[in-house]
Formats: C-alpha cells, structure tokens, sequence
C-alpha cells in the first residue's frame, strides 16, 4: 500500500493537480535509463516508426566563421537556458516527463513522445498515440505507470486511484493542459474572484478545501526560473552589444517577477544585434480551453545581416497599407508602429512550446498590444527552418496536387514572402474592438487563434500583392505567390482542428471553394484562377476583420464550426499524401555539439 501511495503522489506530482515540485534531478542533462529490450520488444517497422518518419530530421546549425568568441559563448550559455524553458514546458502540458519517458519499453514510442512532448499526436488533432487498443502493443507499454525514484516525492499531496491516473495517460488531452485543475469547469473559473485570473503568467490550481486559486509562474517554477535568470546575466556580462545585454538582463530579471512589458520594450529597442534570443511564456496555443495561459518557449537566433537588410524598406509602408485594408474604415481606424522591423536570422536551437509538433518558422512579437501600439513588432524569418519545410513538405506536395501547368510557380521565394508578409500581417488590422467590447482577444477567447493566424495568413497575401503591384517586390509575380499559398494550405490543413493555424488554413480553404478559386482536374490536380482568387483574398479578409472589429465572439464560433472543417474531396487528395510519405512536419539535431561549440 505505501508503494502504491508513493507511486500515486509521484505521478499526480508530474500531472500538475497542485502546486508543480521542481525535482532537481530531472535537469536538462538528465539522461533517460532506457529499458532493456528483448528481441521481440526492439523497435522494428512499427507504428511509432512509421510517425516518427512523418517527421523529416534536419541539422540545426549556421555559419558559426561569423560568430566572435564572445558570440560563441553567449550562445553556449542560451542553449543552456533554452532546456530549462523545455523542462518547464513539459510541466505545462504534461508532467515529469521522466515518468512518461521512464516506462515506455519501446524505442520509437518514447521519441515520438519527446517529439509531441507527451502521449498526444499534436499533428494528427491531439490523439492519445498510446491508447493501447489502437496504436502499440501491450508489450510497448508498462501495464502500470511507475515512478522514477520514490523518493522524488518532496511534499504530500492529493490521492488519486490508479484508473484517474491511466485515464490522464491514454485519455484525450485536457483541453487546459496543467495550467488549470482537470476537473475545473469553465463556469466555476467564470465564477471565481480574483483579478489575476485570466493572467497570461498565472496557474490556476486548488488549495486545501478545493477551492480554486492563483499561483503565479514565477512562485511555480522558481527553482529552474532563478536558474535561467543567473544564466541570461552571466551571458549579459560577456555579450559585447550593449543593448543585447541590456535585454538579456531586463528578460532575466522578468522571468523571475513575470513583468515582462519592459523586456519587451529593450528587445524592440534593439537595432543592430547579431544574435536574438526569444524566451519566457509567450503564446497561448497551449491553452485550448481560453487561451489565457502563455506556454515556455526558447529560440536562440544568429542573424542573417544580409537578407535582413533587404527587408527594412517595408516597415514604412505599413500605415499605407493598413488604409488599402478591403474593410470599412472603422474597421482599420488604428494606426500600426513603424518601428517594427523585420529580420531574416538561422535558428540554432529551438525549446519548448515552439518546438511541439509543428515547428514555427516565423515569429511576429510581442504579443503584449501596448508594446505593439507603441513600438511595432519585430517580425523574424527563419530562413533555414523555412527552407527545410519548402524542401522537404511543400514542394514534394506540390508536385502531387498542384497542376503541372502551374508548378513553376510554386518558388522559394514566394513561400519566403509569404510568410515574411504573414507575420508582418499580424500587426495590421486593429487590436480593440470598435464597439467597446475590449479588445480583439478577450472578445474572441478560444477562437482568437484561429483567426489571428486566419488574418495574418491572407493579410499576408494582400500585402505582397500589393507590393508586387507597385514594383516593390522584384522578381516574383502576384501568380507565383497565390499558387504557392495554395500548396502552402496543403502544408498546413495537415497538422488538423487542434491547431490554430490547421484551423485558419481550413477556414481559407473552403471560403476559397466556394469563390471559385480553383479547379479541381481528372487527375486530381488543383488549378488556381487567378482572377477569383484576388476577389477572394479581399473578401476573406472583410470577413475576419469584421469579426474581430465586431468581437463577435458567436459568430466567430458559429463560422469555425462550420468551416474549419476537412471535407471528403480534400481528405482524398490528404490521404494519397500519407502513400506518398510525405513528412508532415520536421524535428532537428540540436545543440552544442551540433554548432562545434
């Protein structure tokens, strides 16, 4: 009985149902004891193998020749900050993740859950890909979930029988994750009194009588945040750029108060850095049940001075191009900051949320909406993730879907702009509502994602069109970027309903069946008419400015239910994908060892 109770604790330890324990011994470096495995058990062309080959491998690394020996070692002590922010990421959205990883027999099984950072197939809508009836054997699988060490247990804690404990292992993913208590409904969180509730920084969780509570990030996980912090200060003090060092102390600092908005302000002040460094709780994707709960997350960056400078001209035209918005003018009354800029940058390593499932390969930040009112947003490509997904996704599916006659229209290039213009896309529109409902996220709660990513997806597409119009963008034409979008849409439906950007892409999709944007042939190939497709780009983006000016939460809602759907015709053409073993996303070789340092 008492080891059953100590195995209990342990694993309600790593399932978030109270206060998260930092267990010193499952660091960053911690290295998984791996079963052994008898011949039967090894991994062979099973299951996990075939997901794990949905995923195509590539090395993460630059040009380290133009790196200074301080650079080097800067970006040494940000990988090192980069795991813990991966450590505190499982706790978000699964638990120690050393009880998961610890009592997977089977090889495969336990790398595809690294790479989904728990037991849910993010790209295939978040199933549990270790419910034994339908994916592994039983001998893939300890028949009862054991702790690493029971002495890791530090302080007592909520009893929970054994079948609590397999349903949160093999069941569907709380739509909360660890950010809120698993039986907590949405109408007892709506009834609670405390102002901090809705906090991007803040857990909700229940105190001794069960009632519901906030604890902040920085109380949490103040072990591995004080950590992170003495790290970014260390690599602060040996930085050679001012104002980079000044960020990395004011981050440092905001990791461990949850105050971020200056940080935010010092990093947007930063003009000529070589390296960035994006880190700390940052997007709410985590969050599915409201989206309130910011997610852990670490890029470390070295840019690409050449490529961005390139890019700067068109941050000035943003206010011009945010009054030709296809929207009534109240709909586009706010002015967006031209002290934005866009850089182009090699990503070196890649920790938590924005390395779960599908990878990022752009980022247009702060979210914080006075940041970006009053400083702009810094939108960064990253041009080696982006040319490992053209290379290895979307030109692959291209070649099956799109018609031969329009093939050579789909470019590198386009896909690059696309996305460029993506991400610059986020900070047009307007942030509030017009009708003093607050702003665009409160009003749009659970369904702001989606057409966040839906905005910036064909805002994007409105803006390189009229740039390529008035001769800005050189060398590519209006053709080359619509029917490159369109392969992208088969990119994107692919990572399904769970994701916002699944959703946006689906949303697009069938709104752009129904104008008549393209033309399905015999041979199952699609053709874009190009001439419906430019009438359909201003008249999807009416239609989700409209939405967010309106905060018209229901109807919002009410379109995604009926839209953000994969209907029989594009689920053949995804199917012949699976034959085709296509990957549906990337993964990659990471690390010191990786970069020679």
């Amino acid at each position: 009985m008492a080891m059953m109770i100590a195995v209990v604790c342990l694993i309600l330890n790593g399932f978030g149902q109270v206060k998260p324990v930092e267990n010193k011994k499952n660091n960053a470096d911690s290295k998984v004891e791996k079963p052994q495995l008898t011949a039967k058990e090894k991994p062979t062309d099973t299951i996990m193998r075939k997901k794990i080959n949905e995923y195509a491998t590539v090395k993460l690394t630059t040009d380290v020749n133009t790196l200074t020996d301080s650079e080097k070692k800067v970006i040494g002590l940000l990988i090192d900050v980069s795991s813990i922010m991966d450590q505190i990421f499982w706790m978000q959205t699964w638990g120690d993740k050393m009880v998961l990883l610890k009592n997977l027999r089977n090889e495969d099984a336990r790398k595809f859950a690294e790479i989904n950072y728990g037991s849910w197939d993010r790209l295939d809508n978040n199933k549990p890909f270790l419910a034994l009836d339908n994916v592994i054997s039983e001998g893939d699988v300890n028949n009862d979930i054991k702790p690493v060490d029971a002495a890791s247990v530090e302080q007592p804690h909520e009893m929970m029988n054994m079948e609590e404990v397999r349903k949160l292992v093999y069941g569907a993913k709380p739509l909360g994750a660890n950010f809120y208590p698993k039986d907590m409904t949405k109408a007892e969180f709506e009834k609670m009194d405390n102002a901090n509730k809705k906090s991007l920084y803040t857990l909700i969780q229940r105190n001794e009588k069960k009632e519901l509570q906030v604890l902040w990030y920085h109380d949490a996980y103040k072990v591995l945040l004080t950590k992170a912090s003495l790290l970014m200060m260390k690599a602060a003090e040996i930085s050679e750029d001012k104002e980079f060092a000044a960020y990395l102390k004011l981050r440092a600092e905001a990791l461990t108060s949850d105050k971020y908005q200056e940080s935010d302000m010092a990093w947007m002040d930063m003009k000529n850095n070589h390296l960035d460094f994006v880190v700390g709780p940052i997007e709410n994707y985590e969050d599915a049940l409201f989206e309130y709960k910011a997610a852990f997350e670490a890029f470390v960056l070295v840019k690409d001075m050449e490529w961005s400078k390139k890019l700067e001209k068109y941050i000035a035209q943003l206010p011009e191009l945010q009054k030709q918005l296809p929207v009534k003018d109240e709909y586009k009354k706010e002015v967006p900051g031209t002290s934005s800029d866009l850089g182009v940058y090699d990503a070196v390593y890649y920790a938590g949320d924005c390395n779960a499932g599908s990878k990022t390969i752009a980022i247009n930040l702060p979210n914080d909406e006075q940041v970006q009112l009053k400083k702009g947003s810094r939108r960064i490509q990253l041009k080696n993730s982006m040319q490992a997904k053209f290379d290895n996704i979307l030109m692959p599916i291209a070649k099956k879907l799109i018609d031969p006659s329009q093939i050579n229209n789909v470019k590198f290039d386009a896909f690059f702009n696309n996305v460029m213009f993506h991400e610059v896309a986020h900070g047009l529109g307007i942030k509030n509502t017009i009708n003093g409902k607050g702003t665009v996220r409160q009003s749009l709660k659970d369904v702001y994602s989606a057409f966040g990513e839906g905005k910036a997806d064909i805002l994007g597409l409105f803006m390189v069109t009229k740039l390529i119009e008035k001769g800005e963008v050189k060398d590519l034409s209006v053709e080359d970027c619509y029917v490159t979008f369109m392969a992208g849409i088969f990119r994107s439906v692919r990572f399904g309903e769970a994701n916002a950007h699944g959703k946006a892409n689906m949303m697009c999709f069938n709104y752009f069946s129904q104008a008549g944007v393209f033309k399905l042939t015999d041979k199952g190939t699609y053709i874009v008419n190009f001439v419906n497709m430019k009438k359909a780009v201003d008249g999807w983006a009416e239609k989700i400015l409209t939405f967010q000016g309106n905060g018209d939460y229901e109807g919002a809602l009410k379109y995604l239910k009926e839209n953000a759907v994969v209907k029989a015709q594009l689920q053949k053409e995804l199917d012949g994908l699976k034959s085709a073993n296509i990957p549906k996303d990337i993964i990659f070789e990471q690390g010191h060892e990786v970069l020679g340092l």
